[in-house]
């Protein structure tokens, strides 16, 4: 029989202290949502009273399936939690549940919070005892419990025990700095277990300072706790949180795990776990770690040719579960390792169905690995090497010809006495074989400039005839620069990133030694790209 795992979701309060890193109340609100249709327990909200937004999102916070919890601090020392102002701006709230932290390392009683041993211990059993008596079912993080209990095992068990013992439905363990190794965990929650505490009240909460936070928490479900806080892409202070996007489809998915305890997140709703990854990234304007475990987009891709050849004849060879389970997708991406494994099934996937033995091929890897050669990139502008597939095979249609373009650049005073900037770009192209003249200026809704790639992708597409309409809903969300060689020869290698309404997202590459023409060959190859899909969708 399987046990009963919870999942404690922190993102909207202990993600939110990762550097950089601040949520309005809406982006709260969308967040939280998408939390529940996934399927967690509790979705921690934040510190009602602590800041504007965390109140107002408690104020109107959306209707949700997960426990909703209010988080705090104990009482201090010499006043009652009745009349304790944190306290009661943290009940406040009206959750249902309420986590409350205390300390339960010895040093950081007597030195951070000035007060004696037995003042803690206090503080907590009275804390917990008011939420009880106002119905409300607590929760209490043991701050420090792993660096206190190697220094004072005694004292970090009497505070997780005082709180038990005053009707905390959880007890949950931190690894505040991080640093705790995984077998040493696994004994520590053995030994709590043993002294009274059971694993059904006990949680983990893992950080992530030695890059062990998601193996830690493994390793206390192991032992027995049966509550796992975490934060979705690991958001956290420091070196992040434990991970929930690696720990529930391994919990879900992985022996011996699947089968010793139980979560609320179903199969169905795992499908979902990339698509959640991602809409906090752009909710961050965060670029997606591309190799982050299951939802990463190279988390399921193939470069060399020998693994690609096994990969066609049976997925499991290279890959530990099928990545539509969670919601990604497998990549075989094009480079100079490539064989005509990884280029067959590149080309399928894009709608191409080469023949094994067609000289085609030949031809195709030979431009890959001299492009390569030049600075090329194709292993993650897969839009790129498509459009370098289709014309080698005649099957890439010309929309347009780009005769000339111009940018500039002005630095000047603007009327308040400021140095501002300014960058224009004309582009002149050959359209149904008439020519066509666009001039742009890179400024946003501010009026502040943007910079020459935007003015030049403005220009570009404000006048393709036939075309415009259906790159109107196309932008770009990445743009990266690299040089791939130094000194006087200097190459500059540019890719981006674009995506449609639809939230589909290509990649595309130019190299040159000018970085604006490495960026327009880039933006040249986004743009016919989209033209493409645009063409071919509407065909059928």
């Amino acid at each position: 029989m399987t046990e009963r795992l919870y999942l404690y979701d922190t993102t909207l309060r202990d993600g939110q202290q990762t550097q950089g890193v601040q949520f309005s109340t809406p982006e709260k609100q969308q967040i939280a949502t998408a939390l529940d249709e996934l399927g967690v327990d509790y979705i921690e909200g934040g510190w009602p009273g602590a800041n504007p937004t965390d109140s107002a999102f408690f104020d109107d916070a959306p209707e949700t399936r997960a426990q909703l919890t209010a988080f705090g601090m104990t009482k201090r020392a010499g006043r009652s939690a009745e009349n304790d102002d944190v306290l009661a701006a943290v009940l406040n709230a009206g959750t249902k549940a309420v986590c409350l932290v205390g300390k339960s390392h010895d040093y950081h009683v007597t030195h951070a919070l000035g007060i004696s041993l037995d003042e803690n211990l206090e503080n907590i059993r009275a804390s917990i005892a008011h939420l009880v008596a106002q119905g409300r079912e607590a929760l209490f993080d043991a701050e420090h419990f792993f660096d206190g209990y190697r220094d004072n095992p005694e004292y970090a068990l009497a505070c997780c025990h005082a709180a038990l013992d005053a009707g905390a439905r959880w007890i949950v363990l931190c690894d505040t700095n991080g640093g705790s190794q995984p077998s040493a965990v696994r004994d520590v929650v053995t030994t709590v277990i043993n002294s009274g505490i059971p694993g059904a009240n006990l949680g983990i909460h893992c950080h992530n300072d030695t890059e062990q936070a998601v193996a830690c928490s493994l390793a206390a479900v192991e032992a027995g706790v049966r509550q796992i806080q975490g934060t979705l892409n690991g958001l956290g202070e420091r070196c992040g949180n434990a991970n929930l996007t690696s720990l529930i489809p391994t919990l879900v998915m992985k022996e011996p795990y699947a089968n010793l305890v139980n979560v609320t997140v179903t199969q169905d709703a795992l499908l979902g776990l990339t698509r959640i990854s991602r809409m906090l990234d752009e909710i961050l304007n965060r670029v997606p770690q591309k190799q982050a475990p299951y939802v990463g987009a190279s988390a399921f891709a193939h470069k060399a040719g020998l693994h690609a050849s096994a990969i066609l004849k049976d997925p499991s060879t290279y890959e530990h579960v099928d990545p539509a389970t969670v919601g990604n997708e497998r990549i075989i991406p094009m480079s100079n390792q490539a064989g005509q494994s990884n280029l067959r099934k590149r080309l399928f996937e894009a709608g191409l169905d080469v023949p094994k033995g067609d000289p085609a091929l030949a031809r195709i890897l030979d431009t890959v690995k001299a492009r390569e050669s030049e600075g090329y990139s194709f292993d993650t502008a897969q839009a790129s090497f498509e459009l370098l597939a289709r014309r080698e095979l005649g099957l890439c249609p010309e929309f347009f010809e780009v005769k000339r373009y111009r940018v500039s650049v002005e630095r000047r005073k603007n009327k308040y006495d400021q140095m501002v900037s300014l960058s224009e770009a004309v582009v002149v192209v050959k359209v149904d074989g008439e020519k066509r003249l666009s001039v742009s200026e890179s400024l946003d809704e501010t009026g502040s400039d943007r910079g020459p790639v935007n003015a030049l992708s403005k220009a570009l597409r404000k006048d393709l005839g036939r075309f415009s309409a259906q790159l109107d809903d196309m932008r770009l969300v990445d743009f990266k620069v690299r040089i791939t060689q130094g000194g006087t020869e200097a190459v500059t290698r540019v890719i981006i990133d674009s995506e449609d309404a639809s939230g589909r997202r290509w990649s595309t590459v130019g190299v040159s030694p000018n970085i604006i023409d490495a960026s327009f060959e880039a933006m040249l190859d986004a743009v016919n790209w989209r033209l493409l899909h645009s063409e071919q969708a509407a065909a059928e």
